[in-house]
């Protein structure tokens, strides 16, 4: 392929997608610290973030923002939600008139309530935007794993030229036009992921997990289609599969997060130590806010922002979701 493609995160999936795209077209990876970059050129691993695993041969990497998204045909934003504003501000700088933004951010940003691509066409318009989303774990995909990913833009013809950038034989990638749905199935599954993973330190048993990943699959699905999401793309890949992988996987940091807070550890040492973002922290009060504002009720999600922002404890958080009034299961809010 033709397509000069640009990854700008040199994070563990910002540098997976970057190894996957590389086995199909010339793909630079962006890293903001210089020795992750060097590495990533030299000797094509990025042992801080994926210790033990090779990426493509292929793929080249630079410290230069400017070398990097000067000559892209796509850029791909993969960076959290509380940097990406600010990168993208960046990116306009040497980014090409109506070059594609594809977001890999499961977040949303604080402050404004925005999506990622949101941001993208406030920041650039006239770029398409996009995201590249779904239950992608970016050691098991390196490590060769069969997996399998959505492309969400509401330009087909864009999205199938990337379904091609970015899929292989093991890494299936699919498109959907359901932008809106994509992105919030994606942001909000970290934040019930929290709570499985508060399940799980409270050792409950899988039968309140699963309780747990059905009704949060029933919350994000009524707040995406109340934001103008189509209600089958929860039951897709961006919903449902990326929801189960990230509240059962052992690498899910939002699941971790969850795990330990329910195990008693304070939320400051759980985040002291990790050297990634878990955005369901950052995003559960920004999910409330988008809640309060459409309508929607969310106990889940609202137990979850008690006890990231307000110091409720797992087990009154849990002893909350039992005390509410019994409902019928099918309802529209």
């Amino acid at each position: 392929m033709n397509i000069r493609v640009v990854v700008v995160g040199g994070g563990s999936w910002g540098s997976t997608v970057a190894s996957l795209a590389a086995r199909n077209t010339a793909t630079t990876l962006w890293a903001r610290r210089p020795e992750v970059a060097k590495e990533v050129d030299t000797h094509h691993t990025n042992s801080a973030y994926l210790p033990g695993f090779k990426l493509s041969d292929s793929l080249r990497a630079t410290d230069s923002l400017e070398d990097a998204v000067g000559g892209a045909d796509v850029v791909v934003m993969g960076v959290p939600s509380h940097g990406f504003r600010q990168t993208l501000e960046q990116v306009a700088d040497h980014i090409r008139p109506w070059v594609p933004v594809v977001s890999l951010t499961k977040g949303l940003e604080q402050g404004t309530d925005l999506r990622m691509t949101e941001v993208v066409q406030e920041l650039l318009p006239g770029h398409p935007a996009g995201v590249l989303t779904g239950p992608n774990l970016a050691k098991e995909i390196l490590a060769g794993d069969a997996a399998a990913s959505v492309v969400a833009m509401s330009e087909p013809h864009i999205a199938e030229v990337l379904q091609r950038v970015f899929s292989s034989d093991l890494f299936r990638v699919y498109t959907n036009p359901d932008v809106i749905g994509c992105e919030i199935a994606g942001a909000l599954k970290n934040v019930i992921a929290l709570a499985a993973g508060i399940a799980d330190g409270l050792g409950t048993g899988d039968n309140t997990k699963a309780a747990v990943i059905t009704r949060g699959l029933a919350e994000l699905t009524r707040l995406g289609v109340a934001m103008g999401g189509r209600p089958e793309t929860f039951a897709g890949l961006a919903g449902m599969g990326d929801l189960i992988a990230t509240c059962i996987s052992r690498q899910s940091r939002n699941r971790y997060v969850g795990e330990q807070l329910g195990k008693g550890r304070s939320l400051a040492d759980i985040i002291a130590e990790m050297d990634q973002v878990a955005e369901g922290v950052k995003s559960t009060a920004v999910v409330m806010h988008l809640a309060r504002q459409h309508g929607v009720d969310m106990p889940i999600c609202s137990e979850m922002d008690g006890v990231v922002s307000e110091g409720r404890s797992p087990q009154e958080a849990y002893r909350g979701l039992l005390r509410r009034a019994p409902k019928p299961e099918m309802r529209e809010r």
